[in-house]
């Protein structure tokens, strides 16, 4: 069901919440399957209602700064500049989890994800639900993700309340950032570009490769992610396109999905042109790659998985 954000909305979704029931709402990157952080059976909502694997683990959402910090273990200086200068933001920080906090979904060897959204509809969710959210995509496992209340309905029928908060502003994850060792550690590219981020860290360690099934502390890692119903095959170069295919392009090109040649704006309407796509029922969805360059990383990332097999 599709309610809209105001009082009586939140009001409903807040009770679902504290009752163990899972609620997806709008975020500024991309809709959120939420549910109580501390509750396991509501966690393990989410993972059924997706189809989620055991070992992809999930991010909390709290609504400030000193509630991130009461999730924490230890809290160093690089997060409390990070969170001044990025939060409520497209930033997720992964620090040591304190003992008093259980393991939220997937083993992470003794980390917990963390951020604050930038969006008036979850940030005021989580101050009428009074709880830290677990919450990834609002959609099913490896599939592409939901920019709109439409998309989640589409992918989790099931979800018994979505709150409308229009299209999302961001269109793409947020950036997960591992904090707790000497040297900040990318783990996922996202909204926030790397740049920004080491005008606040100086160095910034990128990625390393991880074997699906294998533990992680972060979302966004597994080989294949993000993906349309449709093959997408990315080429640097698009010539014939075959029948019962899609085209999308960030340049000028008749019955094609044309987006911006701008990283940010592409990023923001990648997903909602990947729906597009799929809902005319193409079989094959033709990419032109990004340019290889950092600006793209996080748009790069996301279409390399989708097109993984």
């Amino acid at each position: 069901m599709i309610v809209l954000p105001d009082a009586d909305g939140l009001r409903r979704a807040a009770e679902l919440l504290r009752a163990g029931s899972v609620v997806a709402f709008p975020t500024e990157t991309v809709y959120g399957l939420g549910a109580d952080a501390f509750s396991e059976a509501a966690v393990a909502e989410i993972y059924r209602l997706k189809n989620r694997p055991s070992w992809n683990p999930l991010i909390v959402h709290v609504a400030d700064v000193p509630a991130a910090r009461k999730l924490a273990a230890s809290w160093p200086a690089v997060a409390d500049e990070l969170a001044a200068r990025f939060w409520p933001g497209p930033l997720t920080l992964v620090v040591r989890r304190a003992d008093h906090v259980p393991e939220v979904g997937a083993k992470t060897g003794g980390t917990i994800a963390i951020r604050i959204p930038a969006h008036e509809v979850a940030l005021k969710l989580l101050e009428a639900a009074g709880i830290p959210l677990a919450a990834p995509s609002a959609n099913k496992s490896e599939s592409i993700s939901p920019t709109t209340a439409s998309h989640v309905m589409r992918s989790l029928p099931d979800v018994p309340l979505v709150l409308d908060g229009g299209p999302a502003s961001w269109g793409i994850e947020s950036t997960v950032v591992d904090v707790t060792g000497a040297v900040p550690r990318l783990l996922r590219p996202g909204a926030l570009p790397l740049r920004d981020i080491r005008d606040v860290t100086g160095k910034l360690q990128l990625p390393d490769d991880v074997a699906d099934g294998s533990a992680r502390p972060s979302p966004g890692m597994s080989k294949r992610h993000y993906a349309p119903r449709a093959r997408l095959v990315l080429t640097p170069e698009i010539s014939d396109v075959p029948d019962n295919a899609g085209v999308l392009t960030y340049v000028d090109r008749p019955g094609a999905e044309v987006l911006s040649a701008d990283p940010r704006e592409y990023a923001a309407d990648l997903y909602a042109a990947l729906h597009r796509l799929d809902d005319r029922g193409v079989a094959t969805i033709i990419v032109q790659a990004p340019p290889e360059t950092e600006e793209w990383l996080a748009v790069r990332d996301r279409l390399s998985r989708a097109a993984a097999s």
